[in-house]
């Protein structure tokens, strides 16, 4: 019986077998050659592999179905896989870091330049490929894990293409500082890409809202309705595959529940075509008329004044 792989899981197998085949090539010529840049950039594929598995399960348990324990489903799984992959991005800038001010230090000399060459051509002619294929899955299924893995990735040309001018520029003046110094620069620029992806995924860890934009035509959707009065207490967030949104409308006091129902699923409606890769729980509430300072003096604790409990 075949079981079907999601675009988003096919990705990450396709990513770590990318990560595994540079890893062995790079890290061969990069302790062959003593160049600390070429193993900056090893030990940096290293770690890709590792990040793309877990990232693999970490796809895999978040596209399992809502149950009776996680009713709101597991897709915060991959806020997490993003943060532990920024992390772990972070870790190994700090380590090529390192390394780069040691042989800075003790000015150890970078042999086998040719072959070094090689590796790093065929390494940006793989990666670039790898980039493509993701940011094109990334971009179908507007995947967290994956457009972090993207961005992981691209990280890697850019350091990848700035080894190979280390490399070149030694075999042209023959100074070996010039490759620590672009292992420190790569290093340093590692850790800056890192920053976009914990952060993004700690927003989503700490329920941010959606974006300002689909908040605003979430609340332009309400408004317009010819049959509904206002609306309050909007409060949206995002586990990165589903939208979750809340919101207060308020209704004709006499109106049918029948009625006030169709109404919710027209908003609904609309709402969810805002963003069709994603999937979308709303929830509505009913009210006959404006409550909302009501609801926030219960929220709070602040006590009503004269003037709010006559209206």
């Amino acid at each position: 019986m075949k079981t079907h792989m999601s675009p988003q899981k096919k990705a990450t197998v396709v990513s770590s077998s990318a990560a595994t085949l540079l890893v062995v090539i790079k890290l061969v010529i990069g302790i062959a050659s003593g160049s600390v840049a070429v193993l900056a950039s090893a030990i940096d594929s290293l770690l890709d592999t590792a990040v793309s598995l877990f990232n693999f399960f970490a796809i895999k348990k978040s596209e399992e179905d809502p149950d009776m324990e996680y009713q709101y489903g597991k897709g915060k799984i991959q806020a997490i896989a993003s943060v532990i992959e920024g992390t772990v991005i972070t870790v190994s800038g700090i380590y090529i870091i390192y390394v780069a001010l040691k042989k800075l230090n003790e000015g150890t000399v970078t042999t086998l330049l040719t072959p070094s060459i090689f590796a790093m051509l065929f390494s940006i002619v793989i990666t670039y490929l790898l980039v493509r294929y993701l940011l094109k899955i990334a971009k179908e299924t507007n995947s967290l894990v994956i457009r972090a893995d993207a961005l992981h990735y691209k990280t890697d040309l850019w350091s990848n293409a700035a080894v190979l001018v280390a490399l070149g520029l030694v075999t042209l003046t023959g100074l070996d500082s010039i490759d620590a110094i672009f292992g420190l620069g790569i290093g340093i620029y590692i850790i800056y890409s890192a920053y976009e992806i914990i952060v993004e995924g700690i927003e989503i860890l700490l329920d941010k809202s959606l974006d300002g934009e689909i908040v605003a035509k979430i609340g332009e959707i309400l408004s317009s309705h010819p049959e509904v009065t206002s609306y309050h207490w909007l409060k949206t967030r995002t586990d990165g595959t589903t939208n979750f949104v809340e919101f207060h409308m308020v209704l004709r006091p006499n109106m049918l529940l029948l009625e006030a129902h169709r109404i919710a699923d027209e908003v609904e409606d609309k709402m969810m075509s805002l963003d069709k890769k994603k999937r979308w729980v709303i929830t509505p509430h009913f009210d006959p008329y404006d409550d909302e300072d009501i609801n926030v003096a219960m929220l709070y604790g602040k006590p009503l004044v004269e003037s709010d409990k006559e209206n």
